[in-house]
């Protein structure tokens, strides 16, 4: 009797075996790592030559922003797209493992350090001394801080829970929490740019966080024809979710530099330089996921698409990055 030969990793058509796992996972963690870099990196470059102070932390709080940005869009993209594949005729029953619970955990604790942030006057607290927890109550800033601190941890719960899909009401707590803190009542329309930081924030957690999950979905399913449909459906909604991006991020702009100065702050202001930046980052994004719909759409197999499309959840971890960063500078708004 003749031994077995061991499977191959190919799919039997004749393409080079593709690396291994755990190749590829060190590829990521090293890319997560240097994304992860930029918060604490990103602050001194970007103020140089500006005439502007940073302020004390400020690589910190960039940090815990980009985590808490993260932490939102793992467990939304999950939802997300476990909603597309339940609308697709013959999916199979399995799912990757879940991220929420760890997402909610790196949430909470993201969540916990930028109140203790809050309840220092915005201060890095050199102690537990110096946090005043009830003075959180007193404040805007403070009550929105706790709100998102316990909504992490109810969606935490509500992902071990047997209704995982409830942890969609805290996290959305935490979107609108994030929107009202970036717009204070003393800015010209609070109301207003809330509402546009709102769908901005929403589009970009489904985007990444769908993303993400769509092709961890695709490799559990190796083989079923619903993938290349999965991953279809999804880029036809982040289409949509791109162009929301788009135009509310150009008007969120236009709301905080006023059209004629826009020119001169992109390079004489650290937040006009970073977000520069984000637009780059932005573009290139588009640019892999235009790449991945045209190998999706056109090629004799779809799932050629995985390669532009991994790429681009590395480019959008990096556009996580940026905005905690973007989050934490001094804003140049002129009324």
């Amino acid at each position: 009797m003749t031994p077995t030969r061991p499977k191959s990793r190919t799919t039997g058509t004749g393409r080079h075996a593709t690396p291994s796992g755990t190749g590829r996972t060190a590829a990521v963690l090293a890319l997560v790592a240097l994304a992860a870099l930029i918060p604490v990196l990103g602050p001194s470059p970007a103020l140089r030559g500006t005439g502007e102070a940073e302020a004390p932390g400020t690589g910190g709080i960039a940090l815990l922003r980009a985590v808490l940005f993260a932490a939102l869009s793992v467990p939304l993209g999950e939802l997300f797209v476990n909603r597309l594949a339940h609308s697709l005729p013959g999916a199979p029953p399995e799912r990757p493992r879940s991220w929420s619970p760890q997402a909610a955990g790196a949430g909470f604790a993201a969540a916990l350090g930028l109140a203790s942030v809050v309840a220092t006057g915005n201060l890095v607290p050199d102690g537990a001394a110096d946090i005043d927890v009830g003075g959180l109550y007193a404040s805007r800033d403070g009550k929105l801080a706790l709100l998102e601190v316990n909504a992490f941890l109810a969606a935490g719960l509500c992902a071990l829970s047997r209704r995982p899909g409830s942890q969609v009401w805290p996290l959305a707590a935490v979107v609108v929490a994030e929107a009202l803190r970036a717009h204070p009542t003393t800015e010209y329309s609070p109301l207003l740019g809330s509402a546009l930081t709102l769908v901005h924030l929403t589009c970009a957690s489904l985007w990444a966080g769908g993303l993400l999950y769509a092709l961890r979905t695709l490799r559990r399913w190796r083989g079923a024809e619903a993938g290349p449909a999965l991953l279809g459906l999804y880029a036809r909604v982040a289409a949509v979710l791109l162009a929301a991006l788009t135009a509310t991020g150009v008007c969120s702009s236009l709301r905080r530099m006023e059209p004629g100065t826009i020119a001169d702050q992109l390079t004489d202001t650290a937040y006009g330089r970073v977000l520069l930046a984000k637009v780059v980052l932005v573009a290139a994004v588009a640019a892999l996921a235009l790449w991945a719909r045209i190998r999706l759409s056109r090629a004799a197999d779809p799932l050629t698409a995985c390669p532009p499309a991994r790429a681009e959840v590395v480019a959008l971890g990096a556009v996580v990055a940026v905005s905690g960063l973007l989050t934490a500078l001094p804003v140049p708004i002129r009324w």
